[in-house]
């Protein structure tokens, strides 16, 4: 939903609760789209290589795997360093 909308929704329950979704949805597309950034910018991947769409999406699967771990091991290090001190 665009925010001049967002802002025009009714101040009752219906539009609080229109008002949490929107943000559900907002906080959902933030993360799948971090990850396709660590995808193109770490992992350099701006165009398909490989001709067939088999290897290209071997590829790809291959990326976001390597990309959750890595996404991964920044989390696990950051609780890390809170619980140890």
């Amino acid at each position: 939903m665009r925010p001049i909308k967002r802002k025009a929704l009714p101040k009752m329950a219906t539009g609080e609760l229109m008002e949490k979704l929107e943000h559900a949805k907002a906080s959902i597309c933030t993360k799948v789209e971090h990850l396709f950034h660590v995808v193109k910018n770490l992992f350099i991947h701006r165009k398909a290589r490989y001709k067939g769409m088999a290897k290209n999406t071997a590829q790809l699967f291959s990326r976001f795997g390597f990309a959750n771990l890595l996404l991964a091991r920044r989390w696990i290090n950051d609780t890390d360093r809170q619980v140890a001190s």
